[in-house]
């Protein structure tokens, strides 16, 4: 027996296979409708078109629904499945050259392919979940929208390449991935907030190891800390690589003269104080 479907609007519909079996003669609009799940108002606009028209009359002169009939209605629901439209369907049950069966046979092979293309998509989506809830590396797009317009793809490489057997990297992925657009905006306004704010207090001469300058380190190891769970340790390496790497020091540079130097020196005397030697802190 032929599975049954359902339509978009009507909800189940049952196998044209069915149709010309078990339907009782003289249905009126209201038992056709509830039998092949449209509404009567459907088939009252059906009727009036000339698609399917009520070929019995009750003794009332009511007009009734044959079983020819119903199996006319099943073929017009499966043609109108496929979306073919109405004309088009009325001179496909109508024309006596047409040959309906090679027709229908040729929407399935269309509507195999559908369903072959549409199994392919549910993957493609499947994979897609996958990598977000697994922390996929973010597109330059994404990177742009949490490090600002100035974020250059080639330090993401080069902190993967540092770091990237470590359970921070995994972090980072799975953290950052999981960001919705705004949380990616609105991290990267914070990061700028934050760069402002140190330009500002390097300007006004705020000195390594003061309060105003450890609240300061503080406020950048907790927005690193967003991305991966970040120690004073670690965050001094990050202080270190400021300056050492000429592309991060470039990026410093451009917001405020001198600015990785002294973020340098800000970090170092904070992890300090938290009992962390700067000359022999590692990535841990």
């Amino acid at each position: 027996m032929t599975t049954p479907f359902r339509h978009r609007d009507t909800g189940p519909i049952r196998p044209v296979a069915d149709a010309d079996i078990d339907v009782p003669e003289d249905l009126t609009v209201g038992q056709v409708a509830a039998l092949v799940g449209v509404s009567v108002r459907t088939l009252h606009h059906w009727d009036e078109i000339g698609l399917v028209r009520p070929s019995g009359r009750t003794p009332a002169d009511y007009r009734v629904y044959s079983g020819g009939d119903v199996a006319r209605i099943h073929r017009v629901l499966v043609y109108r499945e496929l979306g073919i439209h109405l004309a088009e369907v009325a001179r496909l049950l109508d024309d006596p050259e047409v040959d309906e069966v090679a027709h229908l046979r040729r929407q399935r092979e269309l509507l195999t392919d559908r369903i072959s293309h549409l199994h392919e998509m549910v993957s493609a989506v499947d994979r897609m979940l996958e990598a977000k809830q697994m922390g996929r590396p973010l597109t330059p797009q994404e990177q742009s929208e949490i490090f600002g317009t100035e974020w250059r793809p080639d330090w993401a490489e080069e902190a993967e390449r540092r770091w990237g057997d470590t359970p921070q990297w995994t972090q980072f992925q799975q953290r950052t991935a999981a960001m919705s657009r705004k949380e990616r905006q609105q991290a990267r306004a914070d990061g700028e907030t934050l760069n402002a704010d140190l330009a500002a207090a390097k300007r006004l001469g705020v000195r390594a190891g003061s309060a105003e300058a450890d609240v300061l380190a503080e406020r950048h190891r907790a927005m690193i800390s967003q991305a991966y769970d970040c120690t004073y340790s670690m965050q001094v390496c990050l202080a270190r690589m400021y300056v050492e790497d000429a592309r991060f020091t470039a990026f410093y540079e451009e917001i405020e003269p001198g600015l990785a130097a002294w973020l340098r020196q800000v970090i170092e005397a904070n992890a300090r104080s938290h009992g962390v030697d700067p000359d022999t802190a590692t990535w841990q």
